[in-house]
């Protein structure tokens, strides 16, 4: 199977179409509803992106794993704190990923990012290094959330919070991606 280039709405649609079917979801019913339309529109991202680009994407498929695992047993069990736990885990996974990279010398956001941004190794290595203390920081607010406010303020948090706080954390790296890039796109040094 050879990758095909994708159409423009589908990085989108994989990203927050299983968060969007979560919340609404949760707004005309309840967590089990909104837990059920997330393993469902996280299993059609998945099949989507696979049929579209011809591979799987990793992320998502990753998120996908723990999205049946945890709503699996959150439902199973009939126990919402497996479906709450889930933002810790996949956060604190992807801590532990990026720091096992750095670890053994190899900064893993580079093979990600490298095509859309050049940057020297320092950058790739303190990059990777905010990212994995990033994650951290999302996983033990998760826990402090969803321990400490009732599930409406959860569901919230989960859609609207954590994607406001990556915004304004991928917003807060533009100085370093700046600081450390090694060869800009022809395109963007014309603007400049």
């Amino acid at each position: 199977m050879t990758a095909t280039t994708p159409p423009p709405w589908l990085k989108p649609t994989v990203d927050y179409g299983p968060l969007a079917a979560f919340f609404i979801a949760y707004l005309l019913s309840d967590l089990w509803a909104a837990t059920v339309a997330l393993m469902v529109a996280t299993a059609v991202a998945v099949a989507l992106a696979l049929a579209l680009e011809r591979r799987l994407p990793m992320l998502p498929l990753i998120t996908a794993v723990m999205v049946g695992i945890f709503g699996g047993l959150t439902l199973w069990l009939q126990d919402e704190t497996f479906i709450k736990m889930k933002p810790t885990i996949v956060q604190g996974v992807m801590a532990a990923i990026l720091l096992g990279g750095l670890a053994v010398g190899r900064p893993l956001l580079k093979p990600l990012m490298q095509a859309s941004w050049p940057m020297t190794e320092d950058g790739w290595r303190r990059l990777t290094r905010r990212f994995a203390c990033f994650f951290i920081a999302m996983a033990a607010l998760n826990e402090v959330v969803w321990r400490t406010q009732p599930t409406g303020v959860w569901v919230n948090f989960k859609v609207f919070g954590i994607l406001a706080l990556t915004f304004l954390f991928m917003v807060a790296q533009w100085p370093l991606l700046k600081r450390h890039t090694t060869d800009l796109p022809a395109k963007t040094k014309d603007h400049i």
